[in-house]
């Protein structure tokens, strides 16, 4: 009996489609990848190779969690409310920001702990 699909081909199938799962479930451009893993390994110090893996496993999860345009959003207002002075208030002062940017420090600080980092700066 001859099958339209031989089977042969079923494992190349499998590994082109869990490819294509992998590369959609994580849009975020290699660039701010890098820029994260190299902000999380200042705020973490210790061996590069095992700090780089553990910040890359925390990006992951944070990309789990977030859409990328979401990621942008949060992360810049996480780091717009550490600007001083008048610059700084006109993000600190919105009262909207608040809830957003708790949401994403409680998402940072769950990707961390599930990839081992532990709490900022120690």
């Amino acid at each position: 009996m001859k099958t339209s699909f031989p089977v042969r081909w079923l494992p190349m199938l499998c590994t082109l489609l869990m490819a294509s799962a992998a590369s959609q479930a994580n849009d975020f451009p290699t660039v701010d990848r890098v820029l994260y893993v190299q902000e999380c390994m200042r705020a973490h110090p210790g061996p590069a190779f095992e700090m780089t893996s553990k910040c890359s496993c925390a990006l992951d999860a944070l990309a789990r969690e977030l859409k990328y345009d979401d990621y942008v959003t949060l992360s810049t207002i996480g780091k717009a409310m550490t600007i001083g002075g008048e610059r700084g208030s006109a993000v600190r002062d919105v009262p909207s920001y608040e809830p957003q940017l708790k949401r994403y420090r409680e998402l940072q600080a769950k990707s961390e702990k599930g990839c081992f980092l532990g709490p900022l700066g120690k």
